[in-house]
């Protein structure tokens, strides 16, 4: 948890209670380029909109607790990180009219999971981290819980996968996000 990000969004006027009713808001350049997401995010709850500056991934894990088992379905105390994430990325392809495919999505998780602090050419990875940057700031997510979540969400972009090109994971799970 980082108490200046809370401090920050409080007195912007943002609910920090419920992080799934939060995602990381496209910013473009020009009005053409969508801008990766930096040190600050650009935060959206409902209507309202807000920045925020946010800590690397790896500088906000907070003790070590071990997360319980994500076999067959998340625990509801884990649902507000999924839904933040999931929501960051429904926003994004629907601002950037830019449905990513299965494989995208996985691979982008992945890459999450091995670089939490890494780059891509993709500026949606930078929006998926600062989900999680955003997410972790608000609340405690030790190493091994950030893990699990990345890992599941890697899993059910590759489990919707059916061929190259399709984007059954956008259709049937974040289009009903944010009604992408």
């Amino acid at each position: 948890m980082d108490a200046n990000a809370v401090a920050e969004l409080e007195q912007a006027g943002v609910k920090v209670d419920q992080p799934d009713r939060l995602y990381v808001a496209v910013e473009w350049e020009d009005g053409k380029r969508v801008l990766p997401v930096g040190q600050r995010a650009q935060v959206r709850a409902g209507e309202q909109l807000a920045h925020v500056t946010l800590q690397p991934i790896s500088k906000l894990w907070t003790g070590d607790k071990q997360p319980p088992s994500f076999a067959k379905a998340p625990p509801p105390e884990y649902e507000p990180f999924f839904m933040l994430i999931e929501a960051t990325a429904a926003g994004y392809c629907r601002a950037t009219r830019n449905t990513e495919t299965d494989q995208e999505f996985e691979r982008l998780y992945r890459h999450l999971l091995r670089r939490p602090d890494g780059t891509d050419r993709n500026p949606l990875f930078s929006h998926l981290q600062g989900a999680v940057r955003l997410y972790m700031s608000l609340r405690d997510v030790s190493q091994a819980e950030f893990e699990a979540v990345v890992e599941r969400l890697h899993q059910s972009a590759r489990h919707f996968s059916t061929h190259t090109g399709s984007i059954n994971y956008f259709q049937e799970v974040l289009r009903g996000v944010l009604g992408a």
